[in-house]
Formats: C-alpha cells, sequence, structure tokens
C-alpha cells in the first residue's frame, strides 16, 4: 500500500479478507485493528517450524511502508514498544518475532530487505545470527522453521531476513549464516505463537 490510509482501508475491507491486530503509521502512530484474543487474517496460507494455519496462532503487525523505502525511526521505536508488550502479555520470546516472508515464502516479502531485524536482535526482540560452520542449507532452513517449497523460494525468504540484498546462487555465505540460525534458533525454541511482521 502506498500509505497508512491506505492500508488501513485495505485490512478494515471485509471482501479484501486480509487483516491485522496492529498497524503502525509512517509517523509511528500504532493503530489496534483486530484484538490480541481474536484470529487475524495477515498471513494467508503459509507455515512456519512445521505448523500451518498460522493466522489462528500469531498475532500480525503491519507497518506503512510501500516496500522501497527504509522504516522510519519512529515506525522502528513504536515497533520496540509494542513488541515489548505483545512479547510480555503473550509470554513470546524472540525466536517467535518471524516475517511474513519467512512463513510464506515465494507469496510474501514482508518486511523485506531493509527492515532493521539486526536492531529488534539488539533490544532483545528477535534473533540475529553470527556465522555457523558450512553445513547443507536446506537442513539449516528445516531447522529455523523454513515451510517446504522450492529450494530458490526459501533461499530467497531467508535472504530477505538474514542476508538482506544478497542475490544470486547459494554461497558459502548462505550457508554460513544459516547454519548460524539454526542453532541460535534451537537454543530458542519456545512451544509458543509467532508475532509476524
Amino acid at each position: 500500500m502506498a500509505d497508512a490510509a491506505a492500508a488501513r482501508a485495505r485490512l478494515c475491507d471485509s471482501g479484501a479478507e486480509v487483516s491485522a491486530h496492529w498497524l503502525i503509521c509512517e509517523t509511528g502512530g500504532t493503530e489496534a485493528l483486530v484484538p490480541e484474543t481474536r484470529r487475524a487474517w495477515h498471513a494467508g496460507a503459509g507455515a512456519w517450524q512445521g505448523r500451518g494455519d498460522v493466522n489462528s496462532r500469531s498475532i500480525g503487525v503491519e507497518i506503512a511502508n510501500p516496500g522501497d523505502r527504509p522504516f522510519t525511526a519512529q515506525q522502528m521505536d513504536a515497533l520496540t514498544e509494542l513488541l515489548r508488550g505483545i512479547m510480555s502479555r503473550w509470554h513470546i520470546g524472540p525466536a517467535s518475532v518471524i516475517a511474513h516472508s519467512d512463513l510464506a515464502p515465494g507469496r510474501k516479502i514482508d518486511p523485506g530487505p531493509r527492515f532493521d531485524w539486526q536492531r529488534l536482535a539488539h533490544e532483545g526482540l528477535a534473533l540475529w545470527p553470527a556465522d555457523g560452520p558450512d553445513m547443507p542449507l536446506a537442513s539449516s532452513l528445516d531447522a529455523i522453521g523454513y515451510p517446504a517449497c522450492s529450494a530458490t523460494e526459501r533461499l530467497s525468504a531467508f535472504r530477505l531476513r538474514f542476508r538482506p540484498w544478497a542475490n544470486g546462487s547459494e554461497t558459502v555465505a548462505d550457508r554460513r549464516r544459516a547454519a548460524g540460525a539454526a542453532l541460535l534458533y534451537q537454543e530458542n525454541a519456545q512451544p509458543c505463537p509467532p508475532i509476524s511482521t
């Protein structure tokens, strides 16, 4: 969507069959659209860590951004505050804060390569790995939680999150970052609903 007003209109249009619990506007304003205790339709078809129907067990946060520019400092500040509250209310750890692109490779690309996952990890609100050993990529992506789909789609989704701006064929850098992420996710595993952005 071009801006928060357009996003809000779409998220509140019953004919669009899409919704989210929260919307963060360009200026950092935060709007509750669906109560957290109710199901929203932000994830659509997708899976995470072997479980489908992500809508029924997640809290969706949409951040107004057309995808061609960085997220504003005000948006990241608002998201940090919002995540702290959600994670506290629902006892959610940083391993459960995921991207829409994580749960639906090939279908969703948000929040995209301009999103500051490292900041969230620094704040204890998401995970950001150090590189690990050169291991097979597919097994690492399975261990992280990426759903089954084409190898190209999974690599693209992984890169959007952990190696933004990387492109081309699979590299040693992809495999090492994925191995580090797999270890980090295994160390931080918890059976709880994800928050997807």
